[in-house]
């Protein structure tokens, strides 16, 4: 994103107006992070010791959310600069929820040919949210909000603008459908209700982050967006763990899963 140039005139000080509590909203997202990076953590540890790529999606998934909370709790605390905006678009907005969406196929589709699409389409997909970003121009008086709109920061319509709609909301149907599903299947087995109770947690925390994280995003209501991260991101961690129980003696391979 090094090519990316600013539009506008705004000194660096911030909006002629904040609310009193925009200042504290920090914790939140970093709160967000946090949980982001332990999910991350445990995740990618289940690849290394069973090598399933869903699971390597996932980590990487939730490690971009990570790193777009950390970059929320900067661009509130301290301003927002085009890095940390860019940052926070392009792993937060845009590319985390195709990572998880195809981790979520990649389960409930065990054919290599099929899951080597995925990641192709996943890799072309982050090239070209990059390539837009590079190219994109920031507006410096978008950026002194307390909680920029993309809309604001790129222009109406722009490709930058568009991404999230273009991306995140067809991945969100696609990891929402598929997470329904999964329940579906595990639903009346006694021996999956921890699994089931989990999937429908995580679907919850996905639904919290794309669906109510994002219009909170788009209308400027900081607090309600900081707030809706951490909860989303717990909700989902949450599920994770719960899934990992076993009402009944299970197979180790189906037992400590993300479902």
């Amino acid at each position: 994103m090094t090519h990316s140039t600013i539009v506008g005139t705004c000194e660096r000080d911030g909006p002629a107006r904040r609310e009193p509590y925009a200042g504290a909203m920090w914790v939140f997202p970093l709160l967000a992070a946090v949980v982001a990076g332990v999910f991350a953590g445990l995740v990618a540890g289940q690849y290394v010791s069973r090598r399933r790529p869903y699971q390597l999606a996932w980590a990487i998934a939730l490690a971009m959310y990570a790193a777009a909370s950390l970059a929320i709790v900067f661009g509130v605390a301290g301003g927002w600069t085009t890095g940390e905006f860019g940052t926070f678009w392009a792993l937060g907005a845009v590319l985390n929820v195709p990572f998880l969406a195809g981790g979520e196929l990649m389960l409930l589709v065990r054919n290599r040919t099929v899951q080597a699409a995925i990641w192709i389409t996943l890799v072309f997909l982050t090239a070209y949210t990059i390539s837009v970003l590079r190219g994109a121009a920031f507006d410096a008086v978008a950026l002194a909000e307390e909680l920029p709109s993309g809309k604001h920061v790129f222009g109406d319509g722009s490709a930058a603008h568009r991404l999230p709609q273009l991306i995140s909301i067809p991945s969100y149907l696609v990891l929402l459908g598929g997470a329904l599903w999964s329940a579906w299947r595990m639903r009346g087995r006694p021996e999956r209700r921890e699994r089931f109770t989990g999937t429908l947690m995580i679907a919850l925390g996905a639904t919290v982050i794309a669906g109510f994280g994002s219009a909170f995003a788009a209308l400027g209501l900081l607090a309600a967006f900081s707030l809706s991260l951490a909860v989303g991101i717990s909700a989902m961690f949450a599920g994770f763990l719960w899934a990992g129980r076993s009402s009944t003696p299970a197979p180790a391979s189906a037992s400590a899963e993300v479902p």
